[in-house]
């Protein structure tokens, strides 16, 4: 969980995750859509598909445990070198460094080694950490590492007079903290969307994501994304009549939302219809549901700051199963 999420948010999730699923048996058997419910609202929801595949496999071929080997490790999904080498350290007493973001910018500061933050300098600095990295306790050297990154040694305004390092790095030696690494540049692109929340005898109309790519295997109220010259309106025409297999004859806008992902921003408009004919259902991707029970199913943080909407509605007063 704490890859590419903060400490903050992730302490909640991670005590609610602890109590659904205490031990690796009872994750490996929990249905895959449980586990996404769990995880919503963290992002990057290749991590829990991982998770929930990981906990499968240390079941069925380990007896219910993580292997100490490296070799094994790295053949199961999510472990890469980064998660591997946390694991064994901090697990096993395993002198294996880790690499992550934080440590590769107090690397790169402590060696003078300029450049972006990327993977290029791995090399040499991981040659740096295995000598370094103490036979004793370096679970504690690792997280140290990990954590003066996150708390002194920051991207931005490092707190280079607290830092306990500070004699051994060579970009303070030079001045040079503040441009070390170089900082990267981030192009994010912006997307408007319209989706349909469609109600039919006090229920509402969910479809499910395909399994792999953007937000795999999340469900999701019937829309997409406006193009260019469109209006509201017409996309949302058009997107029902290609997803649904009918026509919009009557939509009334709810509300606007906006929602920041890793590499685009969308701004997500959401109308009340009402459909000419019966839409297209797939089995298990398209479905009828209580509006009660859109809070047992995962969605994505936009589509949840919909239903919180609809929710809040219904909590005013109105009623939630006549939109329209």
């Amino acid at each position: 969980m704490l890859q590419q999420t903060t400490v903050g948010a992730v302490i909640p999730y991670y005590e609610k995750w602890l109590t659904l699923f205490p031990d690796l048996e009872g994750l490996a058997r929990a249905p895959f859509q449980k586990v996404l419910r769990a995880w919503q609202g963290l992002g990057y929801y290749q991590r829990a598909r991982n998770l929930h595949a990981a906990a499968k496999i240390f079941v069925r071929d380990h007896r219910g445990r993580i292997p100490a080997d490296p070799e094994t490790l790295l053949t199961v999904p999510g472990f890469g070198p980064y998660t591997t080498a946390a694991v064994l350290s901090l697990a096993f007493n395993q002198p294996y460094p880790v690499l992550d973001a934080n440590v590769r910018r107090v690397m790169m500061r402590v060696m003078r080694i300029h450049g972006q933050a990327d993977n290029r300098p791995d090399k040499t600095i991981l040659e740096r950490l295995n000598d370094e990295i103490p036979l004793r306790s370096p679970g504690d050297f690792n997280q140290a590492l990990m954590e003066l990154g996150a708390l002194i040694c920051r991207s931005r305004n490092p707190l280079c007079l607290l830092c306990p390092v500070q004699p051994a790095c060579r970009a303070y030696d030079a001045g040079e903290q503040e441009i070390i690494p170089k900082p990267k540049k981030r192009s994010t692109r912006h997307i408007t969307a319209v989706v349909g929340i469609i109600e039919k005898d006090g229920r509402i109309l969910i479809q499910k994501r395909p399994a792999a790519g953007l937000l795999a295997g999340l469900w999701e109220f019937p829309g997409g994304k406006m193009r260019r010259g469109e209006s509201r309106e017409k996309a949302l025409a058009r997107e029902i009549k290609e997803e649904l297999g009918t026509e919009v004859s009557r939509a009334k806008f709810l509300v606007k939302v906006d929602h920041s992902y890793t590499q685009f921003q969308v701004d997500l408009h959401a109308f009340a219809c009402r459909l000419k004919g019966e839409p297209e259902l797939k089995a298990g991707r398209r479905k009828w549901i209580a509006s009660k029970d859109l809070q047992k199913y995962p969605f994505p943080s936009g589509s949840v700051k919909i239903i919180r909407f609809l929710e809040n509605r219904s909590l005013k007063g109105h009623n939630t199963v006549s939109l329209l």
